[in-house]
């Protein structure tokens, strides 16, 4: 009745540089036959990554069209964010965003609808 925890201290960085400080970003509209090893070399570009995450359709096991990519630290990330935002790849271009910011506003429950 109450919903979820509105606290969520997870996203909390007082005191943090970038006022972001993240090291992972949000990656959509990745093409349906991009694979994680092509997406690895593409955010390679910008510094190491540690691990990407391609979401796949937990029934068919086909990609759903975004993914999340975990950097060394939240300044590469910030970069890749800087440099690879809109950047082609095989005819469609990527949203790249900041993983918190992803979900905020949103409806985290399952059951939830729009608006």
């Amino acid at each position: 009745r109450a919903g979820p925890g509105r606290g969520g201290g997870r996203g909390d960085d007082r005191g943090g540089r970038s006022g972001q400080a993240s090291r992972s970003v949000f990656v959509g509209n990745i093409p349906y036959n991009a694979t994680e090893e092509q997406l690895e070399d593409v955010f390679r570009a910008v510094g190491q990554v540690v691990s990407f995450r391609l979401v796949k359709n937990a029934d068919t096991g086909q990609p759903k069209g975004f993914g999340f990519c975990e950097f060394r630290d939240a300044q590469t990330a910030e970069s890749a964010i800087r440099n690879l935002n809109n950047t082609e790849m095989n005819g469609r271009m990527l949203r790249i965003d900041y993983a918190s910011n992803i979900g905020e506003g949103k409806d985290r429950d399952r059951g939830g609808g729009g608006g």
